[in-house]
């Protein structure tokens, strides 16, 4: 594990030195590996990461809101699976609804900063790389949380993305979406690159999932940003 405490303190990470880190991993071909050297280079400070809030995101307090989670899940028994889960405020919400959960992130600095805000939770926290996730893990999920993940990876690695995170989620079990979104199938700059039409039919047209619920939340920097919740077809 990296400690943040042993880069050197950031006068501030500017949106052109996450840019800079960013097409290092590209230049690479590693599109995920610019993760980790962020949150190296934050140095403890969740204010220099770019996503990070305080507390679990608006859009996962949404939905835990407005779903009858109880009548949907088998608590305390359902499995919750949370996709890139950075500082882990969304992977805490969860827990405390009575999921097991589950909660990785690419970066072994993000989970160890996770491992030392949260030293007493339920969670397992763990390293892993969502291109080359645990075969076990296949359909094994009642729950998948993905808040932001798949809009952080460039449009070249987008349809085998969305691929991975569907794959953890069991039949009958569901996977939410908070995500930016594009009108058209124009590449946009980035990161983030906001999810097209096309990226979003693929949940519904290429693993047959189903859309149950959807809210959209107003962004002044961005496009829209939706929050979307599918169910996998077949008995849970």
């Amino acid at each position: 594990m990296t400690d943040p405490s042993d880069a050197h303190p950031p006068a501030h990470l500017s949106r052109d030195d996450i840019r800079r880190l960013r097409d290092r991993a590209l230049a690479d071909d590693h599109p995920a590996d610019w993760f980790d050297p962020l949150y190296v280079a934050a140095n403890g400070q969740s204010d220099q990461i770019p996503w990070a809030l305080e507390g679990a995101h608006p859009a996962l307090k949404s939905w835990i809101a407005e779903r009858s989670l109880a009548d949907i899940f088998h608590l305390p028994k359902a499995k919750a699976l949370v996709v890139g889960c950075g500082l882990g405020d969304d992977a805490e919400a969860i827990a405390q609804l009575g999921f097991q959960v589950t909660a990785f992130d690419v970066s072994p600095c993000a989970i160890g900063w996770c491992q030392e805000r949260f030293e007493t939770s339920r969670v397992n926290y763990c390293t892993a790389d969502l291109f080359h996730l645990d075969a076990a893990w296949s359909g094994r999920f009642d729950l998948v949380f993905e808040c932001r993940t798949l809009q952080a990876l460039p449009l070249s690695v987008r349809e085998q993305a969305i691929d991975a995170v569907v794959a953890p989620v069991a039949p009958g079990g569901r996977l939410v979406v908070v995500t930016h979104t594009r009108p058209t199938e124009d590449a946009p700059e980035g990161p983030p690159w906001p999810l097209s039409p096309a990226e979003l039919d693929r949940f519904t047209q290429h693993h047959a999932l189903t859309l149950t619920w959807e809210r959209e939340f107003a962004s002044l920097e961005m496009p829209p940003r939706r929050c979307l919740e599918f169910v996998r077809v077949g008995a849970s």
